[in-house]
């Protein structure tokens, strides 16, 4: 089987992990809603832990922390307003960590995400987690994009669960993550195994 060249290799664009002092990070979705019933994800409490790690190592670096949160709108697994709809404990913003809401998978779309990216003065590279892999993570990586930033997404820091293929087969969790991160790295971003591959990362401007 052949390997293909990614679009990044064609165009020239660096795929080296950015050092996450140098960056702005991004958790996406660690809301309650996906710890537990219709939409809890394969995953999801290790892909939590990753984010805890992440979310500690960019406070003590200095890194500066946007969380973003999916409203679904009262009555939905996705209301802000209810416990199941709360960012994660384990993950959630201190004080002057702001938080956009957004109603729609790519973070950017009709939300004041850039605007707080400007107000933080925030650098070209983001760096992304949260849930799910191959929905809200995907479309904000590839949002940002074609925003002019470098995203950069935290496999160990995301989850998805498994869904029915168009064929009506099921497409395994780990499948779609997979394939979602190969998307996210053929073009759109650098796609970093661990956390510990951005605190040692090799770009820094």
């Amino acid at each position: 089987m052949n390997v293909s060249t990614t679009l990044r290799d064609v165009s020239g664009l660096d795929s080296a992990p950015p050092h996450l002092a140098a960056t702005t990070l991004l958790l996406i979705d660690f809301q309650n809603t996906y710890r537990t019933g219709v939409m809890a994800l394969d995953g999801a409490e290790p892909a939590l832990a990753a984010g805890a790690r992440l979310l500690a190592a960019a406070r003590a670096a200095g890194t500066p922390v946007v969380h973003v949160v999916h409203d679904g709108g009262e009555g939905t697994p996705y209301d802000i307003r209810a416990e199941i709809g709360a960012i994660c404990a384990e993950v959630a913003p201190v004080d002057g960590e702001p938080v956009v809401v957004k109603r729609f998978p790519d973070s950017f779309h009709r939300t004041d995400l850039e605007a707080t990216l400007r107000a933080l003065d925030a650098g070209p590279d983001l760096v992304l987690a949260g849930f799910m892999t191959h929905m809200c993570v995907a479309s904000t990586a590839q949002g940002a994009f074609q925003l002019g930033y470098r995203p950069t997404v935290v496999a160990e820091a995301t989850a998805t669960r498994s869904l029915t293929g168009p064929d009506g087969t099921t497409v395994p969790a780990a499948a779609l993550k997979a394939a979602s991160l190969t998307t996210i790295s053929d073009l759109f971003g650098t796609v970093a195994p661990t956390v510990g591959h951005l605190t040692a990362g090799r770009r820094t401007g």
